[in-house]
Order: structure tokens, then sequence, then C-alpha cells
């Protein structure tokens, strides 16, 4: 079934139960809709869509913040047979008009949040966009958009006569920049069908499950996740906010049963109980019975020490990326705890390969470029065929990123092939250096990137951000890295904040951007 099928066959079997929940700590407001409304809401603003000219194929931009209307106005796209293109919330207006008109998007749906971004390059939008709608309070809706309410206003909530398939096109996903320009990532609704399985396969959920959703909803990786709940019909909470209190809060009240986290939610929960902040007999947590982490390298010190607060909770996580729909191309397991650290093993239905320079298969312990092949490798990136070439090869996508295999067939992520520190004429991979870092008591964060070097090419630099209320000093920090070998230890140290996207990737280039000019030459 394609994702709407799915939707319709919820509302069917489970229409009057709870489908989705909105948790807003600043507003102190809780909001939540059934799977009939969920179904008939999204059908509506199909209909909207049709009767503004919305044709099968055409791409619609939703650009919003997490809130209770994300999901069933991303599904109203679908079911107009339109291509969605969710925007990252942090693009600026530059990026904002050069995605948009890439797509060549003749609707865009936004929130209140982006009435000024927006409005800066209307003139470069009105090149593509011929309808604003706008989604967000109506006393404030601009002179150049539709209130969403008046466009719902009469609306059908049955479902359109658009035959959707799954060899339609379904979305544009951009990826997050951190290595480059945002690229276009090209899904056809088979591979995002194909995602609910992978994710309902890795964690099991079942209709009484409940899935605390809080990373940004236009990443693959939330939705993706969330996808493993949507396709028994089980609920999900959306939470707006991420302080420790608002996650233990919610898990308490909504019974939560699944969580994914950031790495550096984790790290704040485990800080906050540490320092007494946050007591645990003060919430309800029996029920919660999987964390998992992806997005980004995970310390095995993080996994030692959460289950040390949470014995016997389930641990899993996924390596994923936008071009293989999100995560779950690789996957740890959560019979595979003893293994933390480890990305895992080729996923439910996916192929992995390392390999080198050359494409040669390498033996085990030897890194190389990751490959991964199988049903939800994308089609394509969206107008951009030089770069799709250079991914896509035979079949199997090369995801830029160095590991290794080890005799267990387990993968380990290195680093990404573009942040590997040469020095010297060695490699250095910066999370090997950023792992042992997170080992040290009082580091809250770290990143280590590579700055230019007249003699050695490149040296070693590390940002590093304390803990709250802990103190550390250049000395101190070198004193640590003692124990690692002399060519990998950073020359510079800056105590900084660790600058990271909605989904916890850190942006290396901004930090090699601001310290460029503080490498010793």
């Amino acid at each position: 079934m394609v994702l709407t099928e799915i939707l319709a066959r919820n509302a069917r079997v489970y229409g009057d139960r709870i489908a989705l929940i909105e948790r807003d700590p600043g507003l102190n407001r809780r909001r939540e809709i059934t799977w009939e409304q969920f179904y008939r809401q999204s059908n509506a603003f199909s209909n909207a869509l049709i009767n503004m000219g919305v044709a099968k194929g055409d791409r619609v931009v939703h650009l919003m913040m997490n809130c209770l209307e994300w999901l069933p106005l991303y599904f109203g796209i679908l079911r107009a047979g339109a291509v969605a293109v969710p925007l990252n919330f942090r693009f600026e207006a530059p990026a904002i008009s050069r995605c948009t008109n890439l797509c060549e998007a003749g609707i865009i749906v936004f929130g209140e949040e982006f009435t000024e971004r927006i409005t800066q390059v209307k003139t470069e939008l009105d090149k593509s966009v011929s309808k604003y709608i706008y989604a967000g309070t109506p006393d404030k809706c601009p002179d150049f958009a539709i209130a969403l309410s008046e466009a719902l206003q009469g609306r059908d909530p049955a479902e359109p006569d658009v035959e959707v398939n799954p060899w339609d096109g379904a979305g544009i996903y951009f990826t997050s920049g951190t290595t480059g320009e945002p690229k276009g990532v090209y899904f056809l609704h088979r591979q995002l069908e194909f995602a609910c399985y992978v994710e309902n396969r890795h964690h099991n959920q079942e209709h009484s499950d409940n899935f605390l959703c809080i990373p940004p909803l236009y990443h693959t990786g939330a939705k993706m996740h969330w996808f493993g709940n949507f396709i028994v019909g089980a609920r999900a909470v959306i939470l707006k906010g991420v302080s420790p209190q608002a996650i233990l809060e919610a898990v308490s009240e909504e019974k939560i049963t699944i969580v994914w986290l950031l790495v550096p939610w984790a790290h704040d929960i485990l800080v906050a109980i540490e320092n007494n902040e946050l007591r645990l007999q003060d919430y309800n947590l029996k029920q919660w019975r999987l964390m998992h982490i992806g997005a980004q390298p995970v310390p095995p010190t993080l996994i030692e020490n959460w289950q040390k607060v949470f014995p016997g909770q389930q641990y899993d996580t996924n390596y994923g990326l936008t071009e293989a729909t999100g995560p779950g191309c690789v996957h740890l397991g959560i019979e595979n705890t003893h293994k933390a650290g480890a990305i895992g093993r080729a996923g439910f239905d996916w192929e992995c390969r390392v390999v080198d320079d050359y494409g040669k298969d390498l033996p085990p312990e030897v890194p190389g470029e990751l490959l991964v092949k199988g049903p939800g490798v994308m089609e394509f990136y969206y107008r951009n065929s030089e770069a799709t070439r250079s991914v896509l090869k035979n079949g199997w996508l090369h995801t830029g990123d160095i590991v290794k295999k080890d005799h267990d067939g387990f993968f380990w992520l290195i680093d990404r092939k573009k942040d590997v520190i040469i020095t010297g004429g060695e490699n250095i991979f910066p999370v090997e250096i950023e792992s042992y870092l997170m080992t040290h008591r009082d580091i809250l964060d770290a990143a280590v990137i590579g700055l230019p070097d007249r003699r050695l090419g490149e040296i070693v630099a590390a940002v590093i951000s304390p803990k709250p209320g802990r103190s550390l000093t250049e000395v101190q920090i070198m004193d640590f890295c003692a124990e690692i070998p002399r060519y990998k230890r950073p020359r510079k140290i800056f105590f900084d904040s660790v600058p990271r996207n909605p989904t916890g990737k850190i942006e290396k280039p901004r930090l090699r951007k601001k310290y460029a000019d503080s490498a010793a030459g």
C-alpha cells in the first residue's frame, strides 16, 4: 500500500482512536486528533490543492515547524497526487528561494514563522509559485497569501478522484548540506512505503506502542521512524521543545514506549539527572521500552552511562542518509547492545559493501567507503544528473562515509570521507578523536576539524563544550589526549558551543570557516 492507502486503512480500522498528539510546554498546550480526523483533514487539503489547479506530479513546498497540522497537510499533498517538498526550517530566505525554484514548485504552504523570509525573496519565488497558503494564526496572514482556513472552507473531506500508485513521484527531500549545497533527493511512493516496513521490522512496533517524535518532521529521520508506528495505526506524540524535563514529562504522562533521541539530547538528560535537576522517581517510565539514536556517531560511553541510569531498557541505533530513505540501511538491532558504538549490519532487505577508491571490496578491519543497495535507494537528485552519476553506480549508492567491518560483520562508522584530516601524509578520522574526548567526565560535546597548516597540510583542532558548571583548560585537554598517538592529538583547542543542525549532525564547514584563521601557519 502507498502511504495514503495506509492512512485510509487506519481511519477505517482505528477511526476513533488517537493518532497524533501535540505537546507544547512553552504554551502549556496539548492537542490531539484521531485517525479519522487525520484522514479527513488530509483529504480536505487534497481537494483544496486540486481546486487551486494542482495536478498529478506537481511540486508543493511544505515549510512548517513541527505541529499537529504538519502531517495531515503533508498527506494531503500526497493524496492530491502531488510531490511533497518539505524544507528545512533553518533555511534562510535565499535557500528557500533556490530550493523552491529548483523544484519549480507552484504552491508553498508555510507557517507564520516563515512569513518574513518568504517576503524577502517573494519576487524570486514568484517565478514558479502561483499560490501561497498560510498555515498560521489567521489574523497574521500576509496579503499575498491565502489563509489555510479559507482554503479549506467547504472542501470535501472525502478522498479525491486521483489515482496514486507506488511508481508515482512522492517527495523531494533536500540533503542537510553539511558537506555542500543541499541537493534534492527524489523519491517514489514505493520507497516511502518500504521505509515503513524497514522501521517496523527493526523495532517491532505494535498498535499499543506510542512514539515520541522530537526531531523536525521535514527530515527523513523523524518521519521514517514514525512510519513504524504509522503502519500499525499506533499513536505518536509530537513534542515542541527538547528540554530533559519536557521529554521525561511527555514519556511519563503520555505513556510513551519508544523515544528516538539525538546524541546531545541524551547527554542533556544524563547531565540533568547527574546534577539532580531531574529525579527519576518523579516520573512514570516503566513502559518506556526502547531508546534509539541515529543521525550521527554514538559514543559507546554514552550508552554505557545510559544503561546504568535506565537498566533493562532496550537500546538501538540506525545508520541512514537522505538518499537511502532515511534510517535503516544499516541497523544495530536491540539484541546487539554488546556492540554499542557500531552502526550495525545491513538492515532489512538492504545490502552493504566496503570498498576502496577503485571500487574493490575490502577485507574486515580495513577502512573504506560504505556502499548500500536496496529498495529504499533514491531515484535521483532532482535536476542534477551529474551529482546523481557520482553517487549511483550499478544500483549501489556511494554514501561518502568511511566505515570498517569487523570479523562479526558489524560496521563501524569512522568518518565522512570529506571530513578526513590529512596531516603530514597521515589520514586522521575526526570521529575517532571525538569519541575519545567524549569519555572525559567534564565534556558535554566535542567536534574535531582540520585546519590549514603550511608545513603539515592540516592540523587537528578540537572544539569543546564543557558540561554546565564545569571548567576546563587547554592544558587539561592536552594532558588528557596524551593517551592517543601524538600525530592524532589536537594541536588547537577551542572552548565553544558545538553547532549542530536540527538532525544532530555537527556543522563542520561552519566550524572550519570560523576557525580557519586560527591555525598556526
